[in-house]
């Protein structure tokens, strides 16, 4: 947690346990899964309230946004269900500091192994030699493909003979290079060596 609480905290939240805890609510309102478990998104947290410190303006925006969060949600914004806290973050979908925290926490929370685990991915694959051996290719979620010779009356020709006005020949002119008119094009064409 971050080490400006007391003299130094922007308001009397930064910094304490409830600005902690709110900005962990936040993160699983904003990033809700329900296999995730809340140290993976207290660690997430964390890396956030660290990446503000290093800019005065973030640290000052993230403990007024977190600040005006608890005013929104009546002091109790860490006791909300995700649905009750949806209302909110749209609310503060725009500002900068939950812009800050989203982009913050979509490179941070996804790169923790705790989350990977909880979602089902097995990792990097590269030091194990890549996907090929393990399991790439599996298909056990679709059904059977039907693998059948068609038997029924012979299908007709959709495409028959072209009629004679779908010819390929053009009767365009040659082609002109970019940025030069056919006027230009024609002139430069008839020109004769030794005329200007």
């Amino acid at each position: 947690m971050s080490a400006m609480h007391g003299s130094d905290a922007v308001n009397d939240v930064e910094g304490t346990p409830e600005a902690q805890s709110t900005l962990v609510a936040l993160i699983k309102a904003a990033f809700p899964h329900e296999t995730v478990p809340d140290s993976a998104y207290e660690r997430t947290a964390d890396i956030v309230q660290k990446q503000a410190e290093e800019s005065a303006w973030l640290r000052l925006k993230l403990a007024q946004g977190l600040d005006s969060l608890q005013a929104l949600a009546g002091g109790r914004f860490h006791e909300l269900t995700t649905l009750e806290a949806l209302p909110l973050l749209l609310r503060i979908q725009h500002t900068t500091y939950f812009g800050f925290v989203r982009q913050t926490v979509v490179v941070t929370l996804y790169e923790d192994e705790e989350v990977w685990e909880a979602l089902g991915y097995e990792g990097p694959s590269f030091d194990k030699g890549g996907y090929i051996d393990r399991g790439f290719d599996d298909l056990d979620w679709l059904p059977e493909p039907r693998i059948e010779e068609y038997d029924g009356e012979p299908l007709q020709e959709v495409v028959s003979d072209l009629p004679a006005s779908a010819s390929t020949s053009s009767t365009r002119g040659a082609a002109v290079p970019a940025g030069q008119s056919s006027a230009r094009a024609g002139r430069v064409g008839n020109r004769r060596k030794g005329q200007a």
